[in-house]
């Protein structure tokens, strides 16, 4: 009954007595989301039974005895887990992570049953303090959480020599956890079953967010009779589930040239099985993953080529999104130097405007693609025999629109669908009798071999129907010059603007 004996003399006490020698608190920061399950990951701390922690030879924590009784609000976290041994071994860990960063933010995770206690204690304060006459609203209360961060924010600040900054990319969490309490919130889920519905990326119910959700619906008599005001005090301490770190992505844009027919985009698998040893994307991001020390990325561009089209002109705008990097700082030389190695590596590909840029930045990479024309050079077969004159009334065709269905050899991966499309010019060139270059402006998202060969009347009209041959399509570029990419740039400047011209 510490917690109300404390109240009661608080309450009585003179209020010219109480002076308040607490300065201000600092503003509230931007909260993440804090993780509610244990992930595997770094070497956890944990910490048992009562008293300061302390730290092993083995470089473990644990806990000292002392004669402290552990809080049954914060249980512990406000005793133990605010003390420059703890802040200082936390910043071991950050430290030892690897990541470059110059602020972060503070993610902290308390056990979901923390919130449970904490409406407990305000309903008891609220009870004392209306028999005083006294209002006090929930509003009024300092969440414990935050109470956490005002005091340990100064001190990971000072120990790391950063500030935290709650739009830091560079986010450290610490996930706090208490087995002994953990059916504090079992009760309501009998009262609020709506409010604990099973996910698939969770390993309990009984998350953060559900608990407070069930504790704004649950009406005041029903709550006390329940779970006893104020909480029961507990045995130990809270333990430290993990100290984790992690940095969110960073980008990288540019525009790639494919000189290679035997090189798809992304990586080649059917049925489980590779077909081909690379593709335009490994050739790239192969380089990026190692030099950003990145754990994974994802890659994409504006349109796409089959594996035998070429991609000529000033190149295809691409980006590559790498998650968790540690690396993030470069200097717009190291940029260059890196573009050169992509380029020096591999004579299928070459990479130009390589650049670091932002989330939004991709966005418009990928805006009215369907809008956009796009010019093609194709060497086209005919089965009978031709003369220049065969060809050149393709030259005074324009915006020649076409019915295009799903072609045959996409149709496992693209729904069936007839897609007008506009062929807006074409030029010819004659090479021989069977064989003549065809130049092409169309809009794209054109199926440009279909519209060749006519994918067994699929594609209509199409250059064979049109010259009432049998036609086909030996070879196929891709001339990407056509449009500008705007890309605001991530970190080499706050104020520059780079376009990817052509």
């Amino acid at each position: 009954m510490e917690l109300l004996s404390e109240l009661q003399k608080f309450l009585e006490a003179e209020e010219d007595e109480l002076v308040s020698e607490v300065p201000n608190p600092p503003p509230k920061k931007i909260r993440l989301q804090e993780p509610e399950d244990q992930i595997d990951g770094m070497d956890s701390l944990s910490q048992n039974g009562e008293g300061k922690l302390s730290v092993t030879e083995d470089g473990s924590s644990s806990s000292k005895n002392s004669n402290l009784n552990v809080c049954n609000v914060c249980l512990g976290i406000l005793q133990d887990f605010c003390e420059k041994e703890f802040i200082k071994k936390v910043c071991q860990k950050v430290e030892a992570s690897g990541f470059e960063f110059t602020n972060l933010v503070l993610s902290v995770s308390f056990p979901p049953q923390l919130s449970v206690r904490e409406h407990a204690a305000w309903l008891l304060v609220k009870q004392e303090m209306g028999k005083q006459s006294l209002s006090l609203g929930r509003n009024d209360i300092v969440q414990l959480k935050e109470a956490y961060k005002w005091i340990t924010h100064p001190l990971f600040s000072e120990e790391l020599g950063v500030p935290i900054d709650g739009k830091s990319l560079f986010e450290v969490s610490v996930v706090f956890a208490h087995p002994e309490t953990v059916e504090d919130c079992h009760f309501l889920r009998a009262i609020c079953p709506e409010c604990f519905k099973p996910a698939k990326n969770k390993q309990s119910v009984f998350t953060r967010m559900a608990v407070m959700k069930a504790l704004n619906k649950i009406k005041e008599e029903d709550f006390r009779k329940q779970f006893p005001c104020p909480p029961d005090s507990p045995k130990a301490v809270c333990t430290v589930l993990e100290i984790e770190c992690a940095h969110g992505a960073v980008f990288v844009a540019g525009r790639y040239n494919k000189y290679s027919r035997n090189l798809p985009q992304t990586p080649w698998i059917i049925d489980g099985e590779r077909k081909l040893e690379s593709s335009v994307e490994e050739l790239i991001s192969d380089h990026l993953l190692k030099v950003f020390k990145a754990e994974s990325f994802n890659f994409s561009s504006s349109g796409r080529e089959d594996v035998d089209v070429r991609t000529l002109g000033n190149g295809r705008p691409f980006a590559i999104e790498l998650v968790n990097p540690h690396r993030v700082h470069f200097t717009s030389q190291e940029i260059k130097e890196l573009q050169q190695k992509i380029n020096n590596s591999s004579n299928k590909i070459q990479v130009r405007d390589l650049q670091l840029v932002t989330r939004e930045a991709i966005g418009h990479m990928k805006e009215g693609e369907e809008e956009k024309t796009k010019t093609y050079s194709a060497l086209i077969w005919t089965n009978k025999a031709i003369q220049r004159k065969d060809i050149e009334f393709l030259d005074d065709i324009k915006d020649l629109k076409i019915d295009q269905k799903t072609p045959l050899r996409v149709l496992h991966r693209r729904p069936l669908a007839v897609r007008t499309r506009i062929i807006h010019s074409m030029e010819t060139r004659y090479v021989d009798e069977h064989h003549f270059r065809l130049s092409l402006k169309t809009q794209a998202g054109t199926y440009i071999k279909e519209f060749v060969h006519g994918d067994f009347g699929r594609t209509k009209p199409n250059i064979g129907s049109l010259m009432e041959v049998t036609a086909d399509i030996l070879e196929l570029d891709v001339e990407v010059n056509h449009f500008i990419v705007e890309m605001p740039v991530y970190t080499l400047s706050s104020t520059k603007i780079m376009l990817l011209k052509h």
